[in-house]
């Protein structure tokens, strides 16, 4: 469960706002949506290294800017 303290005349929403913030941090609508469809281990596995090498790709433009 999800508690989010308001303070004394804090606009509500604020709160709402930290909320969301909050449950998102905790990857439960991601977790939903991968589970509504069969992936196959080598489609994560592709996946994962095309997010690797474009990450990695991001990292030396940054060390070369």
């Amino acid at each position: 469960m999800i508690f989010v303290p308001v303070k004394e005349g804090e606009n509500i929403d604020k709160a709402l706002k930290k909320l969301k913030r909050k449950f998102e941090k905790t990857g439960v609508v991601k977790e939903l949506r991968a589970r509504q469809k069969f992936t196959k281990p080598s489609v994560v596995k592709r996946e994962r290294m095309i997010k690797a090498a474009y990450v990695q790709h991001l990292r030396t433009m940054q060390e070369n800017a």
